[in-house]
């Protein structure tokens, strides 16, 4: 997640609840014309997007950023276009590797702006099934149940 330091523009709060979060890394995020202020207008969805990643290269798909409406001119981008990511060369090849390996998905988790520039928040993860949902929920609540019991046990509140 993006430190105290930046913007946040758009959170990807479907991938946290489908995936299992394995590992995360940041990338740059290359964009064309008034992309940038639509961004910072926070007019972005990132639903169904995801990381492909080539041979020398990695590609942000399905991020939907709207055209900017005070933008001039006839060339405005595709609004869904691929978009390059901006990561070393031993980042791509290590990641792509574990990607084709353990058969993982690589999603974004957030869109933001470090230092005047766009980053993406990526996320080696693995789907998860039904199963996993209920698992998933019924840890998550056993686990505020426990705070919970231990908050009146602070405050001297006896069941």
């Amino acid at each position: 997640m993006p430190d105290s330091g930046t913007k946040l523009v758009a959170s990807n709060r479907k991938a946290r609840r489908d995936f299992t979060i394995l590992e995360t890394f940041e990338a740059g995020l290359v964009l064309r014309g008034a992309e940038v202020k639509s961004l910072r207008t926070n007019q972005v969805q990132m639903a169904d997007a995801y990381a492909r990643f080539g041979r020398h290269d990695a590609w942000l798909e399905g991020v939907h950023i709207a055209p900017y409406s005070f933008a001039t001119g006839t060339d405005q981008p595709d609004p869904d276009r691929p978009r390059k990511l901006l990561l070393h060369a031993a980042e791509i090849e290590k990641i792509g590797a574990r990607v084709a390996q353990e058969r993982l998905a690589v999603i974004p988790l957030s869109i933001y702006f470090r230092e005047g520039r766009a980053k993406v928040e990526l996320a080696l993860a693995r789907g998860r099934r039904k199963g996993d949902h209920r698992h998933a929920m019924a840890e998550r609540d056993a686990q505020r149940e426990a705070a919970r019991a231990l908050g009146r046990q602070r405050k001297g509140i006896v069941d």
